[in-house]
């Protein structure tokens, strides 16, 4: 597709649950629906039952065919679940009777496919050549490109009843049999489509040799989105969340308090995916921003606003913009004999690394490394173990605790250290430690678990909200 005067957007998976309510404000904006790309979501909730619940952890389709047995057929339950989910969520959005059938029968057509596969797949690993292991990266790419085919197929409906030339666009590869790379899924799937006469709607999963969900897991659908903005040379590629990007938790410091950021820069938004504050998926970001295509992050229902804008500025005015906080379980390692010898760090990082552990922060001296990371009880415990039988004579303190972050595109000169730990002080709050940089982008304070959330309003009223500035300068 040649370069053309287009944006590339993306509709989140909880504003899909709502998509009627978003078809005649933001999907046919002013009567002109066209030099539009929609890249969609599943709907709300389809994904956690596909796969496991993203929080929880509780087995969806494939949690479940992954523990499955040759008598075990918990996961066609599940799949039978998720069809009725699909089918509810596609009757809250359409109207017309004939399009809730269409809907149903794509629904079920796609089902028996999955049913069929998973069935096949399973008699064929019955045999001692054949590993399950060995395809369950395969399973999760064919389950997680059900969702966005359901959302873009039901979306594409609604539309065209609505009087407009959608079209839908499947890059999820079903009973495809072609292999080829993102870049090539994506232009072949774009490859004859006319932006001033149609609208594609396009499944947030493609498939691809490089395999989506094995490289960025649930954030395919973010980096599908960027990755067609850069490859179109898109003017602009837009994110629409229900909610506005703003200076912390609306729900947590009240929505008086919170401000609009308005303008901010990729480095702000490495930040917030750093503490799972997602404005976009890292690499995500790193695609639009080497394509110099700039991000714009709204409030989808509020249409009329134009939100964020997120590019490559410095920022005219320094200070911070954003209070966040992620929980995370510190795992220090000490070892008096460690000061002037190497490995430690590195086998440390390897274990981290193989047990799939998202490291958050870090900080060491003479004789202890200690890592602030992001995973589940059981894989830091096999860390643990890992960096123990390594290291016999270490010592290893594993803790639950939390990093609340204030964040900005320039803290220069701001005190924001010391006056983030005089607030925190004033509010009585214990400061487990604390940690600035000379990038200036971001200062990180260690607090006990449970005064997160206070921690987070206190740095906010000291930190932003009793700042004497003028607004942020909105992006046009």
């Amino acid at each position: 597709m040649s370069e053309r005067n287009h944006t590339v957007e993306k509709i989140g998976g909880t504003s899909m649950s709502r998509v009627n309510e978003l078809r005649d404000t933001l999907l046919i904006r002013d009567g002109d629906p066209y030099n539009r790309v929609f890249v969609v979501s599943a709907f709300g909730g389809i994904t956690n039952l596909l796969l496991e619940h993203k929080k929880t952890g509780e087995q969806g389709v494939y949690a479940a065919f992954a523990d499955s047995e040759s008598d075990d057929h918990a996961w066609m339950s599940a799949l039978k679940k998720t069809g009725a989910a699909m089918e509810e969520a596609h009757r809250a959005v359409l109207e017309h009777p004939a399009d809730i059938s269409d809907a149903n029968d794509f629904v079920a057509e796609r089902m028996a496919g999955a049913r069929s596969f998973l069935i096949d797949l399973g008699r064929l690993c019955s045999y001692g050549h054949f590993r399950l292991s060995e395809h369950m990266e395969m399973v999760r790419e064919l389950l997680s490109g059900l969702g966005e085919a359901h959302s873009a197929y039901v979306t594409t409906l609604m539309l065209k009843r609505a009087g407009v030339s959608a079209r839908f666009v499947d890059l999820s590869g079903w009973r495809d049999e072609g292999d080829c790379n993102l870049f090539e899924r994506i232009e072949q799937g774009l490859a004859d489509i006319d932006l001033a006469t149609e609208m594609p709607i396009v499944t947030g999963y493609a498939q691809c040799k490089e395999g989506l969900m094995k490289e960025y897991d649930r954030g395919y659908s973010e980096v599908t989105f960027a990755r067609i903005a850069a490859q179109t040379h898109a003017k602009e590629a837009i994110i629409h969340k229900e909610f506005h990007l703003s200076s912390a938790d609306p729900n947590l410091v009240g929505e008086d308090a919170v401000r609009k950021l308005g303008h901010t820069n990729y480095d702000v938004a490495d930040q917030l995916s750093n503490l799972g504050m997602e404005a976009i998926h890292p690499s995500a970001a790193k695609m639009l921003r080497q394509a110099d295509v700039p991000l714009r992050v709204t409030n989808a229902f509020e249409p009329d606003d134009p939100g964020t804008l997120i590019d490559d500025s410095r920022g005219d005015t320094p200070g911070v913009e954003i209070v966040t906080g992620l929980d995370v379980v510190s795992i220090e390692v000490f070892e008096q004999d460690m000061v002037g010898v190497k490995g430690y760090d590195t086998a440390i990082l390897d274990a981290l690394k193989r047990h799939k552990v998202w490291i958050v922060s870090k900080t060491s001296n003479a004789n202890t490394i200690t890592h602030y990371v992001k995973g589940s009880l059981k894989a830091v415990k096999r860390v643990e173990a890992d960096v123990l039988e390594r290291f016999p004579q270490a010592e290893i303190e594993v803790r639950s605790q939390c990093i609340v972050s204030a964040i900005g595109r320039d803290l220069r000169k701001q005190s924001v250290l010391g006056r983030g730990l005089t607030a925190l002080d004033e509010a009585g709050l214990d400061v487990i430690a604390a940690h600035a940089t000379p990038r200036n982008v971001d200062v990180q304070f260690l607090m006990p678990r449970d005064e997160a959330n206070e921690a987070i309003k206190a740095l906010h009223r000291a930190l932003v909200e009793q700042e004497k500035k003028a607004p942020l300068r909105e992006a046009a």
